[in-house]
């Protein structure tokens, strides 16, 4: 039996416990460290989902990439595309606007 050491993706420390599945089927994790306490996946069935995606995203729309240029090659769909870039301008929107 092969053992593998689960570290958690947001604080990098390795106090992560199961817990349970997700809808598809695949392996929950729950962080146990008390700043963090975030649930995961490690191998998440859409690429979009990924954590840190976002981020990406927003920087190819930066460096002039457009939305069929960055789906083709993250490999999500143009939706997530779209939708990520409306909820970035969304907060974003909201941070500069005047009280």
């Amino acid at each position: 039996m092969a053992n593998v050491t689960v570290s958690c993706l947001h604080c990098h420390q390795a106090h992560v416990d199961k817990m349970g599945f997700s809808a598809n089927g695949k392996q929950r994790y729950v962080c146990r460290n008390s700043n963090c306490r975030r649930t995961f996946i490690l191998d998440y069935q859409h690429r979009g989902c990924i954590p840190g995606m976002d981020k990406t995203i927003v920087d190819m729309a930066m460096n002039g990439s457009g939305i069929r240029d960055t789906s083709r090659v993250l490999g999500i769909s143009q939706t997530t595309v779209i939708e990520t870039l409306k909820k970035k301008r969304r907060y974003s929107m909201k941070s500069t606007m005047p009280c």
